[in-house]
């Protein structure tokens, strides 16, 4: 087994890296197609520069050099991991985005393990009990279906202005990690919850699962230790899948909510035409994107070890 999935991950590696380098490209792309002057950017609407100063800051961002050798110099600084320098902030884009790495991924995981949560219990509690069933399904629709600023924004009005059991804004402890997290997670869990009742319902069907209860096996023994193993497999890929869209959707929580994170950091790259920024947070997306495709597809050989054949 040890040796099927460090063949896999070596695969995976490979690829991963021709979809960084792929993700590279296109960001540099951009970075030199998107209309507006990078001096102007740096200096400022409101700045009046010499000509001398601004060939002497195209000089220091190596904008004066043709084009192919600003990507082969682009790419030489990628592969030392830098990221290049903003043009607002005037530091380097590794050091900003490290800053604020941790609040979104300590938000992104906290809405993760609490959508992985709520799906499982309610899946498994409900599936194949017809009306309980339809009645959950409906309310998990009505999750998927509602904006995460309008969640958010109801969730703060119940339990934050009405009730006062959360604060409203800040990320210094646990309790306002609450409602920014359930904010993410519900609509992730109403998905979950959906594809995981199906697959159970499924599997309960199965004859494997008939002959364990014949054999005296609760209904939850069976659900819990027989039949989710065999649906967990969907759930796996749609959570790889959805991780990604918790980060994304922490763009608008973080700012519904005042947290600090790559949502506040995003939006204001976007804002101010900081491309260098802009670009390291696309590399950023990537990067996650490939690390959880990796860790989903070896998480498929621990689960099913008829994959590990193939």
């Amino acid at each position: 087994m040890i040796r099927t999935l460090l063949r896999g991950a070596a695969n995976r590696a490979l690829a991963a890296l021709a979809v960084l380098l792929g993700a590279a490209g296109l960001a540099f792309a951009a970075l030199h197609l998107i209309p507006g002057d990078p001096v102007a950017i740096i200096l400022g609407p409101a700045t009046q520069a010499s000509a001398q100063v601004q060939a002497a800051i195209r000089a220091d961002y190596g904008l004066d050099e043709p084009v192919v050798l600003r990507f082969l110099h682009y790419l030489g600084r990628l592969a030392t991991g830098d990221l290049g320098r903003s043009y607002q902030l005037q530091r380097g884009v590794d050091e900003l985005i490290g800053e604020q790495l941790g609040p979104t991924v300590e938000l992104a995981l906290a809405a993760l393990v609490l959508a992985v949560a709520i799906a499982v219990g309610s899946a498994v509690a409900t599936a194949g009990r017809g009306r309980i069933a339809k009645a959950v399904s409906g309310w998990e629709l009505l999750a998927v279906s509602s904006p995460p600023y309008w969640v958010g924004i109801l969730l703060l009005s119940v339990f934050s202005f009405s009730l006062g059991w959360f604060p409203v804004t800040g990320a210094e402890d646990f309790p306002a990690l609450v409602l920014p997290a359930l904010t993410l997670a519900l609509p992730v869990a109403g998905v979950l919850s959906q594809v995981l009742r199906e697959g159970l319902e499924a599997a309960l069907a199965e004859p494997f699962a008939v002959t364990a209860r014949a054999r005296g096996l609760s209904r939850t023994a069976v659900r819990v230790r027989h039949a989710l193993r065999h649906a967990a497999i969907p759930l796996v890929t749609l959570t790889g899948w959805l991780t990604g869209s918790l980060l994304g959707g922490a763009v608008l929580v973080e700012a519904v909510f005042g947290r600090p994170g790559i949502g506040a950091l995003t939006l204001q790259a976007v804002t101010n035409k900081d491309m260098p920024l802009v670009v390291g947070l696309v590399l950023l997306s990537a990067l996650v994107f490939v690390v959880i495709s990796t860790l989903v597809d070896l998480l498929y050989l621990a689960i099913d070890p008829r994959l590990r054949t193939r």
